[in-house]
């Protein structure tokens, strides 16, 4: 279904989402949405203490109630009539038209790519924290988002290629570490709506809806290098030399 979404379509439905949202916003105080934020923030504690009786509880019945708020949000709602209308379109659609083979004449030849897949480091996860493994590993280029929890990232573990590695990272709630050996010159990109950052001897104790750019004095130069574009809602930023 998602492959006949056309871009046009898909931009004009998140658009009206985003109206929706504002809407509600506006006219009605976001008085959903907040029970929303509310609820996954209960979520995330009692994630947290789920090893705990009261942490259970109180997961699941701020489960259930975050579900119910989401549900309520009219843009949610709106996307979920959406997504039915598209697929009774395309339901439609497939069974009018048929499969078209095209047939392949004695002697002509089809050139493929060879692609090679590569397992990422993370799967993106929401309510968990996750961590470099603490043995030797492959490095391949971080590319993550997720919601709450924390973000370890060691590079003494790994060896890094002769080029630049990239660490992108976009969270909402939570801190991240990232622990780079002394050798490896260091570029970072960060925003943070609430925060701290301590990068290589730096400190900012109170970053309010701010961006910072910093970079080791060598890093056009020398190599091996890492990238780091970091984004968060409210956490900390942690990189240091090991």
């Amino acid at each position: 279904m998602f492959k006949r979404l056309t871009t046009d379509t898909f931009n004009w439905i998140l658009i009206i989402g985003v109206v929706l949202f504002i809407f509600e916003i506006a006219f009605f105080h976001g008085g959903t949405i907040v029970s929303a934020l509310f609820s996954g923030l209960f979520v995330y504690i009692g994630w947290k203490y789920f090893n705990k009786l009261w942490g259970k509880i109180l997961f699941w019945l701020s489960l259930i109630s975050f579900v119910l708020a989401v549900l309520n949000i009219l843009a949610v709602r709106f996307f979920i009539i959406a997504l039915i209308i598209l697929f009774m379109i395309n339901y439609s659609k497939s069974k009018k038209v048929a499969k078209h083979f095209e047939p392949i004449l004695p002697g002509e030849e089809i050139k493929q790519e060879m692609l090679v897949e590569i397992k990422p480091l993370f799967d993106h996860t929401f309510f968990d924290d996750l961590k470099t493994e603490e043995s030797s590993y492959q490095w391949r280029d971080i590319n993550i988002h997720g919601a709450f929890g924390d973000r370890v990232i060691d590079l003494s573990n790994t060896v890094l290629p002769n080029d630049t590695a990239v660490i992108s990272i976009r969270h909402l709630v939570g801190n991240i570490e990232i622990y780079v050996p002394y050798e490896v010159e260091v570029s970072i990109s960060h925003s943070s709506v609430f925060g701290r950052v301590h990068i290589l001897g730096q400190h900012h104790w109170k970053l309010l809806n701010k961006t910072i750019l910093y970079q080791t004095e060598n890093y056009d130069s020398a190599q091996p290098r890492v990238k780091i574009i970091t984004s968060l809602f409210s956490g900390d930023l942690e990189v240091r030399r090991v």
